[in-house]
């Protein structure tokens, strides 16, 4: 957010600084000189140059800046605002923010007041990608034979009439490759005319696209348009409105679909480090609607994911309310092992931390470690934040972070004035310097060099061997008995080696002896590191002289396009081929038995030795026999080991004492010799991979598509609302909009619309899935001629009032009182009928009649859900009576002008024998104060107090102007 008040009145403009002769400012929290803010972590440093900067002495005051400073002693005890530099929005839960803020521009108009002026007051990003459905895509209709025994499919069994879902794999190169003198196959295949693909390739190439509804074939070159008109039809309504917002209200920045998705889009375009608005600087930060939000703090970014509302309330200028954190540091030491991937190093901190318990609390990383970690590696831990249930984990920003920058869209000038206010405000970081490391409230240790690279096998994937004690691991299985891992193989057997030819040469197989090696990009292999660094290693092993034996089945199944694209780019995919690492189309192969057959005289050595061949794969599944049956032995590697281990010929091997093989001249060629430095993998991943997806994402940015730019849309400042949608409707909130705040009104002989118990969620309370056929939000749609394979769910019509507020309470696990069992009812009370619990509220409402809630402990409890408190008020709830609230549910129902009570300390409903048949009286004084405690009284004459949980006076304002809403609406009028 911009500055909070002006700066005459800023209690912190001695705070501020200057860059560029005065053209620039910032609040330099380090002229506090406080010697407390060198020693505080660098994500709560963030924290206090955003108070600080956003001190208005209403949301945010001075003492919210000395409890920051105070952190040590405050840390879990203070309750401190965050007021992020943006919103991070899907569409999906966008729809209500953005559906209320056109709402609010009617109130305001109908008062003649300029409906222009309601914007979001923070900056909103909202990203549409979660519209697009896939119902067009390639379908194979060849019946694919399945040499390798695995199953055609994921537990498939397929009659002989049902095509396969794969098209089959065949070998594609020719005999006087520079492999040596034979195909990969049985020397059959016709050659690959220049400019045409192998046959393998062709097969998966030229596979038609199928029309879902018609079965008839679809071009190609039209898939992509097909899904798109797709979209256009099932989601024209959203769209529009999406449209509308993106031309209507300032601050709101509309990234139309097929662009890509939100944490892609947000890592890769929008995250700016520091932000620039109105000549002052200051960190960027942001929530967003995704538990995923974290993965930006891999750049120095603090930001972490909230619910809807409260992105809501973030957009009309409300700050995020946190209890201090505990901030753990996690050190990291030790130098990686030369062979440790990407992907080893992020599943080895992450399975650290999940195993540390640091539930809600941040994390931050610091250490000489950190350095040898790359941009993508930082995201990708960071990303993982939700598995091991921290809040965020940060990585300040460095040297590295700078060098990823240079690659994406940040020009020279932007970067150096990044750095200098980084360096001024003291939130850079030198890893390698321990007297800048802070003060944490624990330290976890993490020594990189632990990190071994491991494979899995011979049977099951969850058989983890390190690298180091692979041949001796293979050796104990050749011993072992029969069973998840063992052979049985006897002493004398075991040192069996058979001869064959393979084409005019003569070669020898032994237990161990690889005869599949396959490099797939796909599931946890898609980083591209571990494929750059597969491709180097191709590329060293080819230029010292090193070759794959070409008996061994090799393949190269990328991912996607992308892959192959930066294979290419970097230069490493023509050593690929030359290993015999070809590309052999886009599906799944070898990892689903879809393998090429082995030539007959290596199934015939494997038989006549009775050998254990080994297969070696970086794909996922691998089970005995399921990439070739005569194959007993297979290992998931990471994509480098795989190019390792063909290289070496067997899994015998001890990479460290024994070479890889020899060189023309005899030399010995070690796998230390030809595997890639992580630097050298890093600056070809910043220079390749990095590059190529920025430019192609501002690319995208920048022409948008015709999809979307073909969309119409109103160019009015009010929305035009369609009375017929069933989707986009403008809600009730503002129907008794008033200029003055109406003084505090007591809540009269209220009746109990629900009498619930113990932990009731934020499911009972707003589900969001499907609509039940016999729900009242079914008898709505019915209304409007929709049939129920229509109805959609709860959250594709969030924009929709009408359906929200009948599917509230509608949860089938309801637990009320006045029922006995499970289920969306409740007791109308002066009828004693039974009814859906809208059906009530409406009666009641009809009637006049106030409306309360009793309940017991941890009322809202669970994930933040748009509308847990915006349904309750539309259904005519005044107040919510419980032994205790879900924080972040209590501010939520202030927020929305109910008022959460508490029983006093040692009393419940029970205690007081309320029945919830009585009628309540709740007494407001004309002046409330935060946790005043209001007498309620009954029907029946019993007089009790409760705790109003008004924690602050921002709260009572609220509370007093009847939600966040109003409050905001009426700071226009």
């Amino acid at each position: 957010m911009a500055l909070a008040s002006p700066l005459k009145e800023h209690p912190y403009r001695h705070l501020i600084d200057t860059f560029k002769d005065g053209s620039i400012r910032f609040y330099n929290p380090d002229k506090l000189n406080d010697p407390r803010y060198d020693k505080l972590p660098l994500s709560i440093r963030v924290l206090l140059e955003t108070t600080i900067r956003n001190c208005d002495g209403f949301y945010t005051k001075e003492e919210d800046v000395q409890n920051i400073l105070d952190w040590q002693k405050q840390q879990k005890k203070a309750e401190v605002p965050f007021s992020p530099a943006r919103v991070l929005l899907q569409d999906f839960t966008g729809i209500p923010a953005m559906v209320d803020l056109a709402a609010m521009r009617d109130a305001v108009a109908k008062h003649g007041v300029d409906p222009g002026l309601v914007n979001p007051k923070c900056h909103t990003d909202l990203i549409v990608d979660h519209s697009l459905q896939i119902d067009y895509s390639k379908c194979a209709i060849q019946n694919a034979p399945n040499p390798g025994g695995g199953g055609g499919g994921e537990g498939t069994n397929q009659g002989p009439s049902r095509p396969s879902s794969r098209p089959p794999s065949r070998g594609g190169s020719q005999c006087g490759s520079q492999r040596g003198s034979c195909s990969k196959a049985t020397c059959s295949d016709p050659p690959a005319s220049p400019g045409r693909p192998p046959a393998s390739v062709q097969q998966i190439e030229n596979t038609p696209l199928l029309c879902p509804f018609h079965l008839k074939p679809v071009s190609e070159t039209d898939t992509a348009l097909k899904n798109q008109e797709m979209e256009l039809i099932r989601n024209k309504e959203r769209l529009q409105f999406f449209k509308w917002c993106s031309k209507a209200f300032k601050n709101v920045n509309v990234v139309p679909p097929d662009v890509g998705a939100v944490h892609q889009v947000n890592l890769e375009y929008l995250s700016r480090v520091i932000q620039l608005s109105d000549g002052f600087i200051y960190p960027d930060s942001v929530v967003g609607t995704d538990s995923h939000t974290t993965m930006i703090n891999g750049l120095g970014i603090l930001g972490w994911g909230v619910g809807g509302i409260e992105c809501e309330a973030v957009m009309l200028g409300q700050p995020v309310s946190l209890t201090l954190p505990e901030v753990v540091g996690c050190k990291l030491v030790g130098s990686i092992n030369p062979l440790t991937t990407s992907i080893d190093i992020v599943l080895g901190i992450t399975k650290h931390l999940r195993q540390a318990g640091i539930a809600g609390k941040f994390v931050e990383f610091f250490g000489p470690g950190v350095s040898q970690l790359s941009a993508p590696d930082r995201t990708t831990i960071a990303n993982m934040c939700p598995e091991y249930n921290a809040t965020v984990s940060f990585f300040p920003v460095d040297q590295v972070t700078l060098k990823h920058f240079k690659k994406t869209n940040f020009t020279q000038e932007k970067l150096e004035l990044l750095e200098s206010y980084m360096k001024a405000v003291k939130l850079f970081r030198s890893y390698e310097d321990p007297s800048e490391d802070p003060d944490y409230s624990e330290v976890i240790e993490i020594n990189l060099s632990s990190m071994v690279p491991y494979v899995s096998g011979p049977k099951r994937p969850q058989d983890r061997v390190a690298v180091s004690s692979m041949k001796e691991d293979f050796q104990s299985c050749l011993d072992e008995k029969v069973g998840f891992k063992g052979f049985h193989i006897s002493k004398e057997k075991q040192v069996m080696q058979v001869p064959f030819q393979h084409c005019g040469q003569e070669y020898q197989l032994a237990h161990g002896s690889v005869v599949i090696a396959a490099v797939i990009s796909c599931t946890n292999n898609c980083n591209p590191a571990v494929m750059l660094t597969a491709g180097l290693l191709a590329k060293k092993a080819v230029e010292a002289g090193l070759v794959v034996k070409p008996y061994i089945r090799t393949s190269l199944a990328p991912g996607s396009g992308m892959v192959t694209h930066y294979l290419s780019t970097s230069g490493v995919l023509p050593y690929f081929n030359q290993l015999g690492f070809e590309v052999i189309g886009y599906g799944c192969a070898t990892c689903v038995g879809n393998t090429a057959p082995l030539p007959e005289a290596v199934v015939d050595a494997i038989k006549q030795g009775d050998l254990v061949a080994c297969g070696v794969l970086s794909g996922n599944r691998h089970f005995e026999g399921r990439l070739c049956d005569c194959v007993r032995a297979n290992y998931l590697a990471s994509p480098p080991l795989v190019v390792a281990y063909a290289l070496a010929g067997t899994v015998g091997i001890d990479f460290e004492k024994e070479p890889l093989g020899l060189t023309s001249e005899g030399k010995e060629v070690y796998l230390r010799d030809v595997w890639p430095s992580r630097e050298e993998v890093q600056q070809t991943e910043e220079d390749t991979v990095i590059s190529t997806i920025f430019k192609d994402l501002r690319g995208r940015m920048k022409q948008g598509n015709s999809f979307w730019n073909n969309i119409e849309c109103s160019d009015s400042v009010l929305f035009p609302w369609d009375h017929k949608s069933t989707y986009i409707r403008s809600p009730s909130f503002f129907s008794k909009l008033s200029k003055e705040v109406p003084p505090p009104q007591s809540v009269e002989n209220a009746h109990v619309l629900l009498f619930l118990g113990d932990k009731v969620t934020t499911d009972h309370i707003s589900p969001a899935g499907s609509i039940a056929r016999v729900s009242a939000a079914a008898k709505y749609l019915l209304s409007k001629r929709l049939t129920p394979r229509e109805f959609n769910s709860y959250g594709a019509r969030r924009g929709n009032d009408a359906v929200m507020t009948r599917g509230t309470f509608a949860s089938t696990k309801l637990q009320n009182r006045f029922i006995g069992k499970a289920g969306p009812k409740t007791g109308h009370i002066p009828s004693g009928q039974t009814l859906d619990v809208f059906e009530a509220a409406d009666r009641y409402q009809r009637d006049g009649i106030p409306l309360i809630i009793l309940a017991g402990k941890d009322y809202g409890s669970g994930n933040s859900r748009d509308w847990v408190a915006k349904g309750p008020y539309l259904l005519g709830v005044r107040a919510v009576i419980a032994e205790s609230f879900e924080k972040l549910h209590k501010n939520q129902l202030v927020g929305m002008g109910i008022m959460p009570l508490e029983f006093l300390p040692g009393q419940n409903a029970d205690s007081l024998e309320l029945t919830g048949k009585e009628r309540f009286t709740i007494t407001l004084p004309e002046s409330l104060s935060p946790r005043q405690q209001l007498s309620v009284k009954t029907s029946q004459g019993k007089s009790f107090l409760v705790t109003a949980l008004f924690d602050t006076e921002t709260d009572v304002i609220f509370f007093r102007h009847g939600g966040l809403l109003k409050y905001v609406a009426r700071t226009l009028l």
